[in-house]
């Protein structure tokens, strides 16, 4: 979009229980997982509060042999393997 010659990019966003949210991005997703996953952060940012607490659980549990398991759904989640936050939005 031009305005006064000024170049405005339009920001996807998703529908959403009556409200308009950004959707989230793949990239930063894709990131947390593979360097926080282990804590569930990209889940979090995914808005799966619930998977994000079992990531926290089975680090503690496994005494961090299962944050294997983050770093794996990070990778997923870069090439395109898991596309969609919590909410079923896509990630851009």
């Amino acid at each position: 979009v031009e305005n006064c010659g000024v170049f405005i990019e339009r920001v996807p966003y998703c529908f959403l229980g009556g409200v308009f949210v950004q959707p989230k991005q793949k990239l930063v997703a894709g990131l947390l997982g593979i360097f926080l996953g282990a804590w569930g952060i990209h889940q979090f940012y995914l808005g799966d509060n619930k998977k994000g607490i079992i990531r926290i659980v089975v680090t503690l549990v496994t005494c961090g042999i299962g944050g294997i398991w983050g770093f794996i759904e990070g990778i997923l989640i870069l090439c395109g393997n898991i596309n969609m936050d919590a909410q079923g939005n896509p990630l851009v």
